[in-house]
């Protein structure tokens, strides 16, 4: 039997509760048509590694994981965030059911390991910088933290001149390391500092880039989207318009078969 897929799924940032509402309940919507998809719903308290230091960073700790809680408990979602420093892993762990480690900090010593022993599902976005077959080292981090459930996420590899680049090879490398897969479908065509004060992007390749993901077999996907990602406060250029989500989906879920 095909282990369910798992969709994370919502804003860059935490811009308002109203705004969070909105997505997360599009997505039970959504839900009760795919019995084989678990959905996540993942939003950021705080982005520290915005391009301009005028960006949009999020609501903060306390106010964003107030509202992490009420999207939990109101619409029966498990939800995500990112963590950026050690000091926050403990409070914020009692609010959410995975952690994520940002890109630039892959290989924080200090932060996967406190991380791990929360005992919670953490997910790594490998870095910009880092070869797959080198995701190793932090898949032996968490371990050696007690992470008993490890998620490697692609998003595409940089060359410099405001592009990313993604290597389906490197799904297979990364999925045969042991630790469970995830395709970044949004940040994938990040265009990053291409605006010069803030990233570009380009949203059209989301679909096609995800439909091949599933093709080489991932254990899941990654979708930030929005009511109206051209007013979205963070990496709106590179986020899925919530309205075209389900047809993405139900687009994408038809090419995981082959790679069964």
């Amino acid at each position: 039997m095909t282990a369910k897929w798992i969709m994370f799924a919502g804003p860059c940032s935490i811009e308002s509760l109203e705004t969070c509402r909105e997505i997360a309940k599009e997505l039970c919507v959504i839900q009760k048509n795919y019995s084989d998809i678990q959905f996540i719903f993942k939003a950021s308290y705080d982005k520290a590694n915005r391009t301009s230091i005028k960006s949009y960073r999020g609501l903060g700790l306390l106010e964003g994981l107030r509202v992490l809680s009420r999207i939990r408990e109101e619409y029966s979602l498990p939800v995500i965030t990112d963590i950026h420093e050690s000091a926050e892993v403990k409070e914020v762990s009692k609010y959410v059911d995975y952690l994520q480690i940002p890109a630039f900090l892959c290989r924080q010593t200090d932060l996967l390991l406190s991380a791990a022993r929360t005992g919670l599902p953490v997910m790594v976005k490998k870095g910009q910088f880092l070869a797959p077959q080198n995701v190793g080292g932090i898949i032996a981090k968490l371990q050696y933290g007690g992470c008993r459930d490890i998620l490697i996420c692609e998003r595409g590899t940089t060359f410099g001149y405001n592009d990313l680049v993604v290597d389906f090879r490197g799904l297979v490398t990364m999925r045969n390391r042991g630790a469970r897969v995830i395709y970044d479908a949004t940040h994938s065509v990040q265009r990053p500092g291409q605006l010069g004060d803030s990233s570009g992007g380009e949203r059209e390749f989301i679909e096609p880039l995800a439909r091949a993901a599933a093709s080489v077999g991932v254990d899941g996907l990654f979708f930030e989207v929005h009511p109206d990602p051209n007013k979205a406060l963070s990496d709106g250029p590179n986020t899925l318009k919530l309205e075209e989500f389900s047809k993405i989906i139900t687009e994408v879920k038809r090419y995981r078969h082959f790679a069964s």
